[in-house]
C-alpha cells in the first residue's frame, strides 16, 4: 500500500529516527519510508501541523504520515488513527489532527496494540510504526483499535477581517527565514478586490503595496510578497533572511489595509 512519511521534533544527532524505521522495515521489509521533517522545534504541534498539512497533499492515496510530536497518551487524548482525504494519520489525538484536517476525518480509531517494547516513552517507534506498518502490508487499520468519534480540537489562529483590514500574524518562518502569514489567496483577493492596499508589519515600520508572482521580481536586498506554494501570503527579502533582517519573529502581527493611493516603501537597503 502507501508511503510512510515521518515528522517529528527529534533531529537528527540521536537514533531516534533509525530507530523508527528500523522498527518499520522489521515489519514491512518493503516500505518506502519518506522524512517530511525531523527540525519540528521542540514539542511544537502546531509547527508540525504546519508541515504535515501542507507536505500530504502531494503524496499518493493510501500514505500513512507518523505524528512523532508530543505523543504521550492519556485518557482524554489516546493515541489515534485517523483517516482524512483518502490518507491515514497516527498520533496522538492532542489537537494535531484537528490542525492538519480541514474538517471531520472520514473515521477514527483508537489504537489498541501492544507496544513492541515495556517501555512507553517512545510511542513512535513502539506503536505507531507497527501501526503504520501493517496497514502498508494491506492489514484492515479498523482491526487495530475501537472507533472514535469524537476529535479534540485546537483551533488556529484565523485573520481578523473588517471593512478596512485584515489583521493577521506570522504563523511559520522557514529555512530561508521567509516570513509565513495565516492570510491565504482567497481571502487576501476577496477583501482587496483590487483596490489598492498595504501590507504592514514590525509595527507598520515595513509596508508592501503589491504581491508580485516571484522573489525575483524585486531586486536584491528588496522585500517581496508572494503567494506561495502553499496559497499563504509569505513575506520575503530577495535573496536575503527576512526575519533576521526585519526583526520579525513568529506570532508577530501583520496588517493588510486597504489605501487611496499606493507608495512604494519596500526598498531596506
Amino acid at each position: 500500500m502507501g508511503v510512510i512519511t515521518l515528522t517529528s521534533d527529534w533531529g537528527t544527532a540521536d537514533y531516534y529516527v533509525a530507530a523508527v524505521k528500523g522498527m518499520i522495515l522489521k515489519h514491512h521489509p518493503e516500505a518506502k519510508i519518506v522524512d517530511i521533517t525531523h527540525e519540528i522545534n521542540k514539542f511544537d504541534s502546531g509547527m508540525a501541523a504546519f508541515m504535515i498539512k501542507h507536505a500530504y497533499p502531494g503524496f499518493p492515496k493510501n500514505s500513512i504520515h507518523i505524528i512523532g510530536v508530543n505523543t504521550e497518551e492519556s485518557i482524554n487524548e489516546p493515541h489515534t488513527i485517523a483517516y482524512y482525504a483518502g490518507q491515514y494519520f497516527i498520533g496522538t489525538d492532542n489537537g494535531v489532527f484537528s490542525m492538519i484536517f480541514d474538517g471531520d476525518p472520514d473515521w477514527m480509531i483508537e489504537l489498541d496494540i501492544p507496544h513492541e517494547s515495556l517501555g512507553f516513552t517512545f510511542s513512535s517507534r513502539d506503536r505507531f510504526a507497527m501501526a503504520a506498518a501493517r496497514i502498508a502490508i494491506g492489514e484492515d487499520p479498523k482491526k487495530l483499535g475501537s472507533e472514535k468519534l469524537t476529535l479534540n480540537k485546537k483551533m488556529l489562529f484565523k485573520p481578523v477581517i473588517d471593512p478596512d483590514h485584515i489583521k493577521a500574524m506570522v504563523i511559520h518562518i522557514d529555512g530561508y527565514q521567509n516570513l509565513i502569514t495565516n492570510i491565504d489567496q482567497n481571502t487576501f483577493e476577496n477583501f482587496t478586490k483590487g483596490k489598492p492596499f498595504e501590507i504592514s508589519f514590525r509595527s507598520q515600520r515595513y509596508k508592501i503595496t503589491e504581491v508580485n508572482e516571484a522573489y525575483t521580481d524585486v531586486r536584491p536586498g528588496e522585500i517581496v510578497a508572494v503567494f506561495a506554494s502553499n496559497s499563504l501570503l509569505e513575506i520575503a527579502i530577495n535573496q536575503g533572511k527576512a526575519a533576521s533582517l526585519l526583526g520579525i519573529h513568529k506570532n508577530d502581527p501583520v496588517i493588510v489595509s486597504l489605501q487611496k493611493h499606493k507608495n512604494d516603501h519596500n526598498l531596506l537597503f
